[in-house]
């Protein structure tokens, strides 16, 4: 079992940089791949990002790549996705997500994703 905290979230203004923080609780965490997803409202939830268990493998989703980065700190079960800048169209709600255990490829499937967080809030105003 995995139990998902993100925080971080906010309103900023275009261009500007957020860090959004994922929390886990687990027994094995470095064994889960980890991934952020959004969802916009009226739309449907989008992949943003995924990182593998040893973080030394990453993906991104074309609308995020060169503004997005994401991180992971295994001894302190945490996740990091550092968005810089960001444009109108990335508010949404942020989604922290667990895939795994013991996964070998960072998944873009929400499917394939076993554990959720709550989700923060990110809203870019023009």
């Amino acid at each position: 079992q995995v139990q998902l905290v993100e925080s971080g979230g906010g309103l900023v203004q275009a261009g500007a940089s957020l860090r959004l923080s994922c929390s886990a609780r687990a027994r094995t965490f470095m064994a889960y791949v980890m991934g952020w997803f959004r969802q916009a409202p009226g739309k449907q939830r989008e992949f943003v990002s995924a990182v593998s268990w040893s973080g030394d493998d990453s993906r991104y989703a074309d609308s995020v790549k060169g503004r997005f980065t994401i991180s992971r700190d295994n001894a302190k079960n945490m996740v990091y996705l550092q968005m810089n800048s960001l444009k109108p169209e990335d508010t949404a709600v942020y989604y922290c997500a667990a895939d795994g255990p013991f996964k070998r490829s960072t998944a873009d499937n929400e499917d394939d994703y076993d554990f959720w967080g709550q989700g923060t809030q990110v809203t870019v105003s023009s």
